[in-house]
């Protein structure tokens, strides 16, 4: 006894409109899945890791325009940052954060103001830092978001600066660390395999791996006693350089 389903296969089979075709590709969960001849697409990679190319910072809008209060001087050896005003008389919750947003940047010589000039004001700038801190959160946040090795690197040695820069930094930022922690989760563990070879950048100080390490340290140290707990809560393998 035949069934149904054989037999018409049967007699379609010399029918070219029913031969055998290359199967169609059609997206998961939807009804054309469950269609005859098909095959599911195979999912996107999400691609976690890859870098992401930042947009032109409003550091570099306002540089061009010349809106900020710096200058940049080349005496044929090396270059040096000038400031137009003495940088204790600065507002510094209209400037830093723009410095800060300049983090992004891996051109010059945009790159070599936004750092120095970072520098300089987190030196200068004493008890005129604190109130600033949560103006700084999202740059540095939009910063590590890039993940390119480069700026992560750069982000994390300003972070460095910042907690060190005066009182109570490192305590004001804790609240924060949700907001900056999870791209230094992500790349915290992230070593290159060279076997017997060597990591020259680990030699320059350019491994992202070992800077985040050393910058979760700092923030823990500075952080007062609350800070160990919220680093564990968003970067689960860090541990404690305090307790142990």
């Amino acid at each position: 006894m035949v069934n149904e389903k054989e037999f018409w296969t049967e007699v379609r089979k010399d029918i070219p409109r029913y031969k055998k075709r290359k199967p169609r590709v059609v997206p998961a969960f939807t009804i054309q899945a469950l269609q005859e001849n098909t095959i599911v697409a195979k999912p996107p990679r999400c691609r976690l890791y890859k870098p992401r190319l930042p947009k032109p910072s409003t550091f570099r809008k306002f540089y061009k325009r010349g809106l900020l209060p710096i200058s940049l001087e080349n005496n044929g050896y090396d270059q040096k940052i000038n400031w137009k005003v003495d940088i204790e008389d600065l507002d510094f919750h209209h400037y830093l954060p723009m410095f800060f947003d300049g983090l992004t940047e891996t051109e010059q010589p945009y790159k070599f103001l936004a750092e120095q000039g970072i520098s300089d004001m987190l030196e200068h700038g004493g008890p005129k830092i604190l109130p600033v801190v949560p103006q700084l959160i999202i740059p540095i946040k939009n910063a590590l978001n890039t993940r390119m090795p480069e700026i992560i690197c750069t982000t994390m040695k300003t972070l460095q600066r910042l907690v060190r820069s005066a009182d109570c930094v490192g305590e004001a930022l804790v609240p924060y660390f949700r907001q900056i922690l999870p791209i230094p989760n992500l790349l915290k563990d992230r070593n290159v395999n060279l076997g017997e070879g060597i990591d020259y950048s680990q030699q320059r100080g350019e491994n992202a791996a070992d800077i985040i390490e050393e910058t979760l340290e700092i923030l823990e140290r500075y952080g007062g006693e609350d800070a160990f707990i919220n680093i564990k809560y968003m970067v689960p393998t860090y541990e404690s350089c305090l307790m142990n």
